[in-house]
């Protein structure tokens, strides 16, 4: 008798988990937003990536947080501190800071 299925597989056994790089389909369409700003922003930029990596974070995070996608620093990604998503409000808050030190030295 066989343990294996009608295709030679072995049924019962657990599923092996995919290869880095291969990971499940957006079924659910649980990060279309992330993926349409990427693309929109690739088309914006004539397919320049680099201009559009704080959208290509975006989209990996989204996966990352609905298991998608093994989670994984976004250090190892490629991503380092110089790719950190800026609120307005902290470009604000930066581009003060050296005003006020300056006034405080006088």
């Amino acid at each position: 008798m066989s343990a294996g299925g009608a295709f030679g597989g072995n049924r019962g056994a657990r599923p092996v988990p995919p290869e880095k790089g291969v990971f499940p389909l957006d079924h659910l369409h649980e990060c279309d937003l992330e993926k349409k700003e990427y693309l929109a922003c690739l088309k914006s930029t004539g397919a320049q990536s680099e201009k559009c990596r704080m959208f290509s974070k975006k989209y990996l995070e989204c996966r990352m947080e609905r298991n998608l996608m093994a989670k994984q620093d976004m250090a190892e990604l490629g991503f380092g501190n110089a790719d950190a998503v800026v609120t307005s409000s902290e470009k604000d808050s930066k581009l003060e800071s050296p005003a006020s030190d300056s006034e405080e030295k006088k």
